[in-house]
C-alpha cells in the first residue's frame, strides 16, 4: 500500500479524474480523494463495495467517489479518467481476468495521455531446491500408512502449481526475468517464455519458483522477491515431475506458458536437465501442465465436443425453468413454488427451491 500511495500522490493532479478498478474495500479510490482528485470512480463486482461505501462515508469523501457494483468490462462512464489504478492480481499478475479488464478500461476509460498505476509487472523465474514444499504435495500419495497404492494421484498433484513462500536459500539456480507486461501496450492475456541456466552449483532440483516485480510508475516500484518484506502475493511453486540431481555445470532449459482458458489459465512447463554444458546426456525431460492436474472422465470429455448433442437433465430443466421464469419477471417466490411443484426430487423444501432461485436471480437478473 505504500508503493501504490506514492504512485497515486505522483500521479494526481488537483481535479483529476481517477478510476479504480476491483475498489474492494475502497482505500485506493478514497487515497486519490485525499490527494487531490475530483471524482473517482470506485468499481467493484463483489458486496465488498457496501463497506467501501461506509468507510467513504465515515471519511467525508461519499460526495467525490461513485460507487459503481458490476464488472468494469460492463460499465460505462460519462467521462474519461486521468488516472485507472488497479490491483487485480493473484499470486502472480496471470490471474482470472486482470488483463483484459487492464486492456479493456485503458482502451474505454483512460484519456490518451492518462497514466495507468501499475505501468508495468516483470516475472521472475528461479529452480528452487525446497523439500518443504515439495514433499507434502507428493508423500500422502506414496506412503500413506495404510498400504494402499495411491500412486494414480501423484501425476495429478505434480501437474499443478501452489502457493507458497519461497526463500532466498532455496533458489538452487540464480532468477531469470521470464516474463514482462507492459499494461500500457499489452493486448494479449496469454503469456509464455523460455530460460536456460548453466548451473554453478550442485543440489537437488524439485520445482520452479515464480514472483513478479511491480513498476508503479514515477520512480515507484516494490519486489515481492523471496527475500523482500513479505506481501500479500506470495510465490507460485511448480513442481518437477520428480526431483533431479543438478551437478555444477548442469545444463537446465525450462519453457513455460500461461493460456487464459475461460476464467482462469492453463499453466504448462517444460523442463530439460542435460548433464554438463550443451547437447550433453539428459538427465530429466519433463512435460507437465495444470491441464493434466484435473481428472477427466472419457464420458465428460466427449461432453464437451464440437459434435456432441446434449440431452438436458433434470436440473438443466430446473434451471431453464429458472431462467424463463425470470425473462417473465416472476417473483422469486412464485418461482420457487413453480420449482418446488415441478422438481420436488431436486428441492426437498421451498427454502431451498427459494436459494436455489435467488441464486440464479443474483447470477442473470438485475
Amino acid at each position: 500500500m505504500e508503493a501504490y500511495a506514492a504512485a497515486l500522490r505522483r500521479a494526481i493532479e488537483p481535479g483529476a479524474v481517477v478510476v479504480d478498478i476491483g475498489a474492494g474495500t475502497g482505500i485506493m479510490a478514497l487515497l486519490a480523494c485525499r490527494y487531490g482528485a475530483r471524482t473517482v470512480y470506485a468499481i467493484e463486482a463483489s458486496d465488498t463495495i457496501e463497506v467501501a461505501g461506509e468507510i467513504a462515508r465515515a471519511n467525508g469523501l461519499a460526495d467525490r467517489i461513485r460507487f459503481i457494483h458490476e464488472r468494469s468490462t460492463r460499465v460505462t462512464l460519462p467521462e474519461t479518467a486521468d488516472v485507472v489504478v488497479s490491483d487485480l492480481r493473484g499470486v502472480l499478475p496471470l490471474f482470472e481476468h486482470h488483463i483484459p479488464s487492464v486492456v479493456d478500461a485503458r482502451r474505454r476509460f483512460l484519456k490518451p495521455a492518462g497514466r495507468l498505476i501499475p505501468r508495468r509487472d516483470v516475472m521472475w523465474l528461479a529452480v528452487a531446491t525446497a523439500p518443504d514444499l515439495y514433499e507434502p504435495c507428493v508423500i500422502p500419495w506414496e506412503r500413506n500408512g495404510y498400504g494402499l497404492d495411491l500412486g494414480a494421484v501423484r501425476p495429478l498433484v505434480t501437474n499443478d502449481w501452489r502457493k507458497c513462500r519461497a526463500r532466498p536459500s532455496q533458489l538452487l539456480l540464480e532468477p531469470r526475468p521470464w516474463a514482462a507486461l507492459d499494461f500500457a501496450t499489452i493486448e494479449d492475456p496469454d503469456a509464455s517464455g523460455a530460460v536456460t541456466w548453466v548451473g554453478t552449483r550442485a543440489g537437488m532440483a524439485h520445482g520452479l519458483v515464480l514472483w513478479f516485480d511491480a513498476d508503479l510508475g514515477h520512480d515507484v516500484s516494490f519486489s515481492n522477491a523471496p527475500g523482500a518484506p513479505e506481501l500479500i502475493y506470495g510465490h507460485a511453486f511448480f513442481p518437477l515431475s520428480e526431483p533431479v540431481t543438478l551437478a555444477s555445470g548442469d545444463t537446465v532449459s525450462v519453457s513455460l506458458t500461461a493460456t487464459l482458458v475461460g476464467d482462469s489459465y492453463v499453466w504448462s512447463w517444460t523442463t530439460c536437465i542435460r548433464e554438463g554444458p550443451g547437447a550433453g546426456r539428459v538427465k530429466a525431460d519433463f512435460r507437465q501442465s495444470t491441464f493434466f492436474a484435473v481428472p477427466l472422465a472419457g464420458a465428460t470429455v466427449a461432453r464437451r465436443s464440437a459434435d456432441h448433442v446434449p440431452a438436458l437433465t433434470e436440473e438443466g430443466r430446473l434451471d431453464l425453468l429458472i431462467l424463463t421464469s425470470l425473462e417473465a419477471r416472476m417473483p422469486l417466490g412464485r418461482i420457487a413454488d413453480r420449482v418446488l411443484a415441478t422438481f420436488p426430487a431436486c428441492c426437498s423444501s421451498w427454502d431451498e427451491a427459494l436459494a436455489r432461485v435467488a441464486d440464479a436471480s443474483t447470477k442473470y437478473g438485475r
